[in-house]
């Protein structure tokens, strides 16, 4: 049976006042939910060095406990990404927030090793339901505060939380660890109180998607390119894919190599170094918020391809100042490359297949995250983590080259007339 069973409400000119203003509460609510909850789950990135001092595990193990994360995401995107479009978005974001509660239980548990991969996994579970949901949700009460208007700011707050999240994240885990007791639990406490007041705020938004009594039979979440534009949906695809690389890269190597190589334990300036890459990036699609997507694509690909360099000569010469820029603008690449791949895929996408098209994205781009990152990790136990950012930067280069070519298709084949057919 086709998605289609379940469709978002219409929006309708004699909709009242009053649930317009509450579809526009709603919007800022899924919104602070949203980033509450992508905050949370870099929380662990500056303290990556204090779980590795305190249990003696490696920088290979560390980047195994980011994957298992990464891992937990990609499980829970292929079983029930696309869920929210046949049973509503809150009967899958108000559980999907409730994970992330567990695992902060887990966390203050004060973990083990073992304790510590089961918080990431159950936290990546709940995160995998959470990115696509919640883009959706904010499209489309987007479209019911305001009818007719434009997608940039749906694209604007859905892409700054979903990215400046990460980034509010370790600067605020960086920060308490550094300045209070505690340092692995009171990040997690502080954590906890907002992850359950975004419970409650989503429990109060309007929902806006309408259960038929008929529902499809269940299936896992297909990768398809099936969206309305094939040459499309590969290009963002593609492009997801190589954002997350760059992120990936700086949630789980990049704090742990500037406590070792660099030398500087402080865990405010990791979650600092972390806070920059990703609040660089929210405030690029910001600021490119008015731009045409060909131009979004391009200024993404061109700055991860010079900032990706940059960062590696950062390493290779011990410079945190070299190292800082190079993440920032690689950052700023990643960011705007993805916000172009997210508006995309949801002007593409028929609307009951919305949740299903950005599920598809957000898998592909969390494939991305951790294959790179495991890879590096994996080759630091034959070859110096310069050697591996070395492989990391040219194989980038070459992915950045591919989606620039799938984008180029994909124009193309837009402007190519379809052959006359009787």
């Amino acid at each position: 049976m086709s998605l289609s069973a379940l469709t978002p409400r219409p929006t309708t000119s004699d909709r009242s006042d009053g649930s317009s203003r509450r579809h526009g509460r709603g919007f800022w609510a899924i919104a602070l939910a949203f980033l509450t909850a992508m905050a949370f789950c870099t929380v662990p990135a500056p303290l990556y060095p204090l779980y590795m001092a305190r249990d003696g595990f490696s920088t290979f193990m560390g980047t195994i406990v980011f994957a298992v994360y990464a891992v937990g995401v990609v499980i829970s995107l292929l079983l029930a990404g696309h869920v929210s479009d046949w049973v509503g978005r809150k009967k899958i974001l108000i559980p999907a927030l409730a994970l992330e509660l567990v695992a902060a239980a887990l966390f203050l548990g004060d973990p083990s090793l073992p304790v510590l991969l089961v918080a990431r996994l159950v936290s990546g579970l709940g995160i995998g339901l959470i990115t696509a949901t919640a883009t959706a949700y904010l499209q489309e009460l987007h479209a019911a505060h305001r009818p007719g208007s434009s997608r940039q700011r749906f694209e604007m707050v859905s892409t700054a939380a979903n990215i400046g999240g990460l980034g509010v994240g370790a600067l605020v885990a960086g920060v308490l660890a550094q300045y209070v007791d505690a340092p692995l639990r009171t990040p997690y406490l502080v954590f906890a109180v907002l992850l359950t007041v975004s419970i409650v705020a989503v429990a109060l938004t309007p929902e806006t998607v309408e259960e038929r009594l008929v529902k499809p039979t269940y299936r896992p979440q297909r990768i398809s390119a099936d969206h309305g534009d094939r040459a499309g949906y590969l290009a963002a695809a593609a492009a997801g894919f190589a954002s997350f690389a760059v992120f990936g890269l700086f949630t789980s190597v990049a704090p742990g190599f500037v406590a070792g190589a660099l030398h500087l334990p402080s865990r405010a300036l990791a979650g600092t170094i972390v806070f920059a890459v990703f609040g660089g990036a929210a405030v690029a699609q910001t600021l490119t918020s008015r731009l045409a997507a060909p131009a979004k694509v391009r200024l993404g690909l061109l700055a991860q391809a010079v900032g990706v360099p940059v960062l590696l000569v950062g390493m290779h010469t011990a410079s945190l100042s070299v190292f800082l820029v190079g993440g920032v603008v690689a950052g700023i690449g990643a960011g705007v490359l993805f916000k172009a791949a997210v508006g995309a895929v949801a002007a593409m996408a028929a609307p009951a297949q919305r949740g299903e098209a950005l599920a598809g994205l957000f898998l592909i781009g969390y494939l991305g995250m951790i294959l790179p990152s495991v890879g590096i990790g994996v080759a630091t136990q034959a070859v110096t983590a310069g050697t591996a950012m070395n492989w990391f930067t040219g194989l980038l280069l070459v992915m950045l080259a591919g989606v620039a070519a799938l984008f180029r298709h994909s124009a193309a084949s837009r402007r190519t007339p379809a052959p006359f057919t009787a």
